[in-house]
């Protein structure tokens, strides 16, 4: 009986991750037969979860929405009230914990009845949050492209008045602004895009095979097209003290950290002035030392002579 449940468990883990599984798959990740994948699904059905399936030599299943929500441990009013939070914590009511919450919103919202949807918009329209100034972006649309990033579906929307065609991959979140991670159709190229500059709601597309990730790897490519690549000057500089001292006076979106020994680390970030970026490096109070571009030794050179002029 133990071995049954904890297999159900793992098959309804399965049908949350993507849209579509065929039985064969799905056996094969479960180490049963497909015939015992079907019991399984049977046993599913009998406890609230809306699995459909698809006739054929080789058939399929999906994890749909169903006439009422599934015994996921939560009742009604406990399920609209983890999607209230979760939106909120997903545009950024409580820090570090956005993507975690979108990712949860999504896959609570693939089965959450129409009219607990209908709640859940009410409560929502009825809260007023106080932020401060910034882009703000609709958590419908946030939950649209994590949908669209966790099912392979190419998406098309509206980008600086072009219509743009992507393979979604990665939300990313920076504290102050949402981006997704999609490897551009049209320019054959990854791109970033900010997300509250999308104008119009995201039509969906074919679906697609994922890629192979960005060469660097998509942290690295992500803080590079993010911190320094926009940018008029891009800097390296060598900060004389260990990788996390530094880390706890830099934000990830002004550039990024790379470790070089237990006592040194480097920072790569870009500016459209070389002043701007003197000044920021200078003011952290951690002894620095400029290997690129020649000019920004320049600049630190007469910004250290006017504040020790201004200090005489």
């Amino acid at each position: 009986m133990l071995e049954t449940s904890a297999r159900l468990l793992r098959l309804l883990s399965l049908l949350q991750s993507r849209p579509d599984w065929s039985g064969a798959e799905l056996a094969e990740r479960l180490g049963v037969t497909t015939r015992t994948v079907r019991r399984d699904v049977d046993r599913l059905r009998d406890l609230g979860y809306p699995v459909e399936s698809a006739t054929g030599i080789t058939g399929g299943y999906r994890l749909g929405v169903g006439a009422a929500l599934p015994p996921l441990l939560l009742d009604d009013d406990e399920a609209v009230a983890v999607a209230v939070g979760l939106r909120a914590a997903a545009t950024g009511t409580v820090t570090g914990i956005e993507e975690t919450s979108l990712r949860a919103l999504a896959k609570l919202e693939q089965v959450l009845p129409s009219r607990l949807r209908h709640r859940v918009g009410a409560m929502q329209s009825a809260i007023l949050p106080l932020t401060g100034p910034g882009p703000t972006v609709d958590p419908d649309l946030l939950t649209a492209l994590a949908a669209a990033c966790r099912a392979h579906e190419g998406i098309r929307f509206g980008y600086q008045q072009r219509t743009r065609r992507v393979e979604p991959y990665r939300l990313v979140h920076t504290g102050r602004r949402w981006y997704l991670l999609a490897f551009d159709l049209d320019r054959d190229d990854w791109r970033t895009f900010r997300v509250d500059r999308m104008d119009s709601a995201p039509q969906p597309g074919p679906r697609f095979t994922p890629r192979p990730e960005p060469a660097e790897g998509v942290q690295t490519y992500v803080s590079n097209a993010l911190t320094s690549s926009p940018y008029r000057y891009r800097a390296t500089i060598l900060f004389h003290a260990p990788l996390d001292v530094v880390a706890e006076h830099t934000s990830p979106t002004a550039g990024r950290l790379e470790h070089r020994d237990a006592d040194s680390c480097l920072f790569y970030a870009g500016g459209d002035s070389l002043d701007k970026i003197a000044l920021y490096v200078a003011l952290k109070g951690i002894d620095f030392q400029v290997l690129d571009p020649p000019q920004l030794k320049d600049h630190v050179r007469a910004l250290a002579s006017r504040l020790t002029n201004a200090g005489s």
